[in-house]
């Protein structure tokens, strides 16, 4: 009888672990960087080539970082929450990371779909999205004056995300 109750609790444990972590949110992972300074690159435009960008750039700003891609089936879903609330001036500037993707690709997608961007940043290789920690696209951080990650969403930007989460924090920190 005591040789079953060892592998029987451990079984136990296991099974109430699993019960946990299948509660919780996927889209909610902690980041790492929220809370320190963005990392800094300097990449060609999409649109401009012979143009770069650098968030220093945007020091002084708040600033959108919203991590995209023309084959992102989720990226279809949030670009037209984006491009609304960009028109209706809900949002601070927003920068595009066109990530892993052909720039023709994301030139087509952006003239289909709007283009609610300041501008896009060109991250043909992934370099910029591995400093950032992207684990997938769509992806965006929040920056603000300072040059430190505020927010971090993982997955699409929805209304609700929006109106409950990224403008209260940006009317906050642009006080």
């Amino acid at each position: 009888m005591n040789k079953f109750l060892l592998p029987l609790g451990i079984f136990i444990v296991l099974v109430a672990l699993l019960a946990v972590g299948l509660n919780l949110n996927p889209r909610e992972v902690p980041s790492p960087l929220v809370g320190k300074p963005a990392p800094l690159f300097s990449v060609p435009r999409l649109q401009e080539p012979e143009k770069t960008f650098s968030p220093q750039e945007m020091i002084g700003k708040v600033w959108l970082l919203n991590v995209w891609a023309s084959w992102c089936v989720s990226c279809r879903e949030e670009h037209p929450v984006i491009v609304d609330a960009a028109k209706r001036g809900m949002l601070p500037p927003v920068i595009g990371l066109n990530y892993k993707d052909k720039r023709e690709d994301g030139r087509r997608w952006l003239a289909r779909f709007g283009d609610p961007y300041q501008l896009s940043a060109f991250d043909a290789d992934g370099r910029v999205g591995i400093d950032y920690g992207v684990y997938g696209v769509p992806e965006t951080y929040l920056i603000d004056k300072q040059g430190v990650i505020r927010f971090k969403q993982i997955g699409p930007i929805t209304p609700e995300v929006l109106e409950k989460k990224i403008v209260p924090l940006v009317q906050e920190l642009n006080k």
